[in-house]
């Protein structure tokens, strides 16, 4: 028996998505007198529960592949947002405890509205740009959120919170499913697949209570 909380989203052809959606064919089938099932997908770097390198923003950053295992495997925090509107600020970070953690989580209200939903919210909670820089400032390594992007709706043209984060080499997780996961502290275990050179890739990610 485990602890372990799975925050993935399943991939699928009807999820919620960027550009184009998820695909598959089966390349091989039982039913069709083969050995074995086997398929091959179509999707994007940025597809389900993914990361983003700092080279997403910064040219010449560390790429998936050169992410640091100890930037996403180790002791994380999960913060409680779901009061915040919009756009979390570095006062909302403070109130919810952010200091002295390394990497955390912000489980806003997404995890049981735009998350859930196939297509993009009209609105949703994301990082501000002040936030991004209390975070930078206070050393934090990692920071995810429960949609599939961590910016905030009203930054989506300059993009200003993954610059802020990608500059200073934080790891981005997004479309992390939070809805079951009580705010606290965890160990959390995140591998992105290592697509050689890319700015970003599904990660698997799952948290274990620490006691």
């Amino acid at each position: 028996m485990t602890d372990a909380i799975d925050i993935n989203i399943p991939i699928r052809g009807d999820m919620l998505h960027w550009g184009r959606r998820p695909t598959y064919e089966m390349v091989e089938q039982i039913a069709d007198g083969y050995p074995s099932d086997v398929s091959r997908w179509l999707i994007g770097a940025h597809t389900g529960t993914h990361v983003d390198a700092p080279s997403h923003f910064v040219p010449g950053a560390a790429s998936v592949d050169q992410i640091s295992l100890e930037s996403v495997v180790g002791p994380t925090r999960v913060l409680d947002l779901r009061d915040v509107v919009e756009e979390i600020t570095a006062e909302d970070l403070e109130a919810a405890g952010a200091a002295g953690a390394e990497r955390v989580l912000f489980r806003t209200r997404n995890s049981t509205d735009a998350l859930t939903r196939s297509e993009k919210s009209e609105t949703w909670v994301g990082l501000g740009p002040t936030g991004a820089q209390w975070l930078v400032d206070h050393g934090v390594r990692f920071a995810g959120n429960d949609y599939m992007t961590i910016e905030a709706p009203a930054n989506t043209e300059e993009w200003p919170t993954h610059v802020i984060l990608c500059t200073a080499g934080v790891v981005i997780l997004e479309n992390a499913d939070l809805a079951a996961v009580e705010p606290g502290d965890y160990l959390m275990v995140c591998q992105p697949v290592p697509f050689e050179g890319r700015e970003a890739a599904p990660a698997p990610t799952v948290l274990l209570p620490l006691r």
